[in-house]
């Protein structure tokens, strides 16, 4: 029996890797340049794009010094204008940081708003968001903008409007969203090309270790050590 998730993950690929790589090189020198600046690299997904920034930060083989940025009710109220501009008041974002806001649609206002904060603290954005299907979306904040329209650096995602993939023959119905696979695709793109670029200076990539290899614990703790302060900071 033939299941098309395979295909179409496959066809995600190919095309995540020859439309975005140029974009995904410019990221990851922004990156580096915040690594080597002292900065954090901060990621905030609208939703279940949360997953998006627990896959940049914080996890074995990524980045240490990266950060996802929590907002206290989890995205209840992610169409409410001005949440986002109260709460990015709290967050602890510096000029010499990344910034990765994730959504979507890109259209709802506490991630428009969180990114027009994060360019009012002068730290570098970039957007992973589905481009396309954003744009014939209209924004519901009162700015007129989505997401794709504020970001440094802007990643396209790919996947379709409403995100699911895949048509059932009979009920038509589309199944299978897509964004997490290719969002989690142009992270760990970029994790590898960070990595490989400090390399290329002759520098040690601050990568985490898995905490249930013997010592990874310790080695991951020497590392955080000059963040500590930061780390553990909204």
């Amino acid at each position: 029996m033939n299941n098309p998730v395979y295909s179409t993950v496959i066809d995600l690929v190919h095309r995540i890797e020859t439309t975005q790589s140029e974009a995904i090189e410019a990221a990851a020198h922004a990156m580096v340049e915040t690594i080597l600046n002292g900065g954090l690299i901060q990621a905030y997904g609208a939703g279940h794009s949360f997953a998006g920034a627990l896959e940049l930060c914080h996890r074995a083989g990524g980045l240490i010094p990266t950060k996802a940025i929590k907002e206290p009710s989890g995205g209840q109220y992610e169409t409410v204008e001005g949440v986002g501009s109260l709460f990015v008041k709290k967050v602890d974002i510096r000029s010499e940081d990344t910034v990765v806001v994730i959504s979507n649609s890109g259209r709802n206002p506490l991630p428009v708003e969180l990114a027009y904060g994060v360019k009012a603290k002068g730290a570098t954005l970039i957007v992973i968001t589905a481009v396309e299907a954003s744009k014939r979306l209209p924004s519901k904040h009162s700015s007129g903008k989505n997401l794709y329209q504020l970001g440094d650096i802007v990643l396209d995602n790919l996947v379709e409007e409403g995100d699911a993939m895949i048509e059932l023959p009979r009920s038509k119905t589309k199944v299978c969203g897509m964004s997490m696979l290719t969002t989690s695709l142009i992270i760990q793109a970029l994790t590898y090309r960070v990595a490989e670029l400090l390399e290329d200076q002759g520098l040690m990539a601050p990568i985490y270790r898995s905490q249930n290899i013997d010592g990874g614990r310790a080695f991951n703790e020497a590392l955080e050590a000059p963040l500590v302060d930061r780390l553990n900071r909204l």
